[in-house]
């Protein structure tokens, strides 16, 4: 069975965007970047694959699906990227875009839940959770593992890695990664309920 990752950067007062869906200001670097290609490859969009020295073809790692909310798929789009993960079967959650306009990604209008259910249950590596907090708030029932990669800066506002209801969940930590630029990676399993 497929898990659903939340794999996800954030300030060190849990933000992952800015009000105006700004994520500039975490601080990644050649070191970052490096340890991304390298681990989660797939994870970096093919438009800036080349950029960073890392092959177009370069094979998944751990995922084969990306699911992401409008505010996440925006920031592309609003450059003309509307197929930004091409290695990837891609699922945008969105009320308001049309499937017609949108042929390289499937638009999900329906309830994010019910598709990953099935998601998990088809043969595959995992899914993907891209973000945004408030997709990650729906669906924190179904998240089976965090990957967080923490920053060390503070944003003050902007959107939360997850927005919803008060909704207590345990996760616990598998393993922590510190980097030279004070930034961490750490990965959190879901603890089963009792």
């Amino acid at each position: 069975m497929r898990n659903l990752v939340y794999y996800v950067g954030a300030s060190i007062d849990g933000i992952i965007a800015g009000p105006q869906g700004e994520f500039d200001f975490l601080p990644v670097d050649e070191v970052m970047t490096a340890w991304i290609g390298a681990r989660y490859p797939e994870t970096i969009p093919a438009f800036l694959r080349e950029s960073v020295g890392l092959p177009v073809d370069e094979p998944n790692r751990e995922f084969d699906t990306i699911l992401m909310g409008r505010g996440t798929y925006e920031p592309g789009l609003s450059v003309g990227i509307a197929n930004p993960y091409p290695h990837l079967k891609q699922y945008v959650i969105s009320g308001t875009l049309a499937q017609a306009d949108f042929p390289d990604v499937e638009i999900v209008s329906s309830d994010p839940v019910e598709l990953v259910r099935r998601l998990k249950k088809e043969e595959g590596k995992d899914v993907w959770l891209c973000g945004g907090g408030k997709l990650a708030g729906e669906l924190i029932d179904e998240i089976d593992q965090l990957v967080i990669k923490t920053y060390p800066v503070i944003a003050g506002a902007g959107v939360r890695l997850f927005d919803g209801a008060f909704h207590p969940s345990r996760f616990r930590v598998t393993r922590r990664e510190a980097f030279e630029n004070d930034a961490q990676v750490t990965w959190l399993d879901r603890v089963a309920a009792r």
